[in-house]
C-alpha cells in the first residue's frame, strides 16, 4: 500500500506479483503481506487503518478501484 494518499485522499493497493508500473518508492509502501485477491488485501487494510479511504490501483487492482 502506498503511505502517501493519492489527491483524492485514496490510500492505493498495489500488486507487486503483477509489476505494477505505478508502484510508490520504496521507502512509501506498506507491506501488507500476500493476498490471493486485492480485495482480502483492501480488508486487511482497511482493518489496520479503518479512517484511511483504501483503494485498489486502477493498472493493478482494477477490481477493488473504486474512484
Amino acid at each position: 500500500m502506498n503511505e502517501n494518499p493519492q489527491a483524492n485522499g485514496d490510500y492505493e493497493i498495489h500488486s507487486k506479483t503483477k509489476g505494477c508500473s505505478h508502484m510508490p518508492h520504496i521507502q512509501n509502501q506498506i507491506d501488507l503481506g500476500y493476498y490471493v485477491s486485492c480485495g482480502e488485501a483492501v480488508a486487511e487494510a482497511k482493518k489496520r487503518w479503518p479512517h484511511k479511504r483504501i483503494n485498489g490501483c486502477f493498472y493493478c487492482c482494477l477490481l477493488c478501484h473504486t474512484s
